[in-house]
């Protein structure tokens, strides 16, 4: 067993796998506390580096392309200090450092783990149900599908269409970009039906725009982790294009209850129209976006 203990983390190596756990050091970011334990098979790995400095060196691991779902959502866009993939390392455990380092490079070399692509995730992604609240609304994923709960402070057009709800066999592919504080982030969950929307984030009534708490916005790349650990695979869609087909599409019935809800949210949404709440262009774009969610 191989093993160093950080400030930040651990990582312990046993020929078979690396579980990397977070540090309980308050400044260990909140999105690795949430985000727990991980165990990386070594055949989802590409490579290990340590990288000295002369106070703290960082050991650096690199997943093959489509193993982690985590990455998948995220596209290497996590803040440094919540990478789980990276642990920061004081000066006087370097040589520990490379020691692991050299272990898991060594196992790698003897299981003849390839580099290329991952045919499937070989990770799982974080657990289900999980429920974020962020700076516009509340989004949960039970496995089966995604709902989203805007807050008061969320765009009047999305409050307006009511809680969103989305089917996880509605939906082509997740996209998420962290709040930066200098920038606004958002967490879009892309359907068949609004594949081709322009909306931007703060108005989509199918994305959350990501503007208040750096710190509490990122966990919604756990909600962008657990649904695309359920959605297929990107090599699929890759077959797909190259075989000529189109990604397979299931119809949904309407569940019971779904007309009355439909007739009422239309009804609020003509009163909020008349009362002046809702320009003409808002009222077309929100009739519309609420009649394709009913469909």
């Amino acid at each position: 067993m191989a093993e160093i203990i950080q400030r930040d983390g651990t990582w312990a190596f046993d020929g078979s796998t690396v579980r990397i756990a977070p540090g309980p050091h308050r400044s260990v970011p909140l999105f690795r506390q949430t985000y727990g334990e991980i165990a990386v098979p070594l055949e989802a790995v590409a490579g290990v580096v340590y990288e000295p400095e002369r106070r703290r060196g960082r050991l650096r691991m690199r997943l093959r392309e489509g193993a982690d779902p985590l990455l998948q959502a995220t596209g290497g866009r996590l803040p440094e200090s919540a990478d789980p993939y990276r642990l920061a390392v004081d000066a006087d455990r370097s040589g520990v450092a490379e020691y692991i380092a050299e272990e898991i490079r060594h196992a790698l070399l003897l299981d003849q783990v390839p580099r290329e692509p991952t045919a499937g995730y070989l990770l799982p992604g974080p657990p289900v149900p999980v429920s974020v609240r962020s700076s516009d609304g509340t989004v949960s994923f039970d496995g089966g599908q995604v709902r989203i709960d805007w807050a008061d402070t969320a765009d009047r057009v999305k409050r307006a269409t009511g809680p969103r709800v989305i089917a996880l066999g509605d939906l082509v592919q997740v996209e998420w970009l962290p709040n930066s504080g200098y920038e606004d982030g958002f967490l879009r969950f892309v359907t068949r039906e609004t594949g081709f929307s322009k909306l931007p984030p703060e108005r989509d009534p199918y994305a959350l725009d990501l503007w208040g708490s750096v710190r509490r916005d990122l966990l919604t790349a756990l909600v962008a982790a657990a649904v695309t650990a359920r959605l297929p695979h990107p090599s699929t869609r890759t077959e797909d294009a190259s075989a000529g087909r189109r990604p397979a599409t299931a119809a949904f019935p309407a569940q019971d209850g779904h007309h009355d809800v439909l007739l009422r949210r239309l009804r609020e949404l003509g009163e909020l129209h008349r009362d002046g709440v809702l320009t003409d262009e808002e009222f077309t774009m929100t009739k519309t976006v609420i009649l394709r969610g009913f469909a």
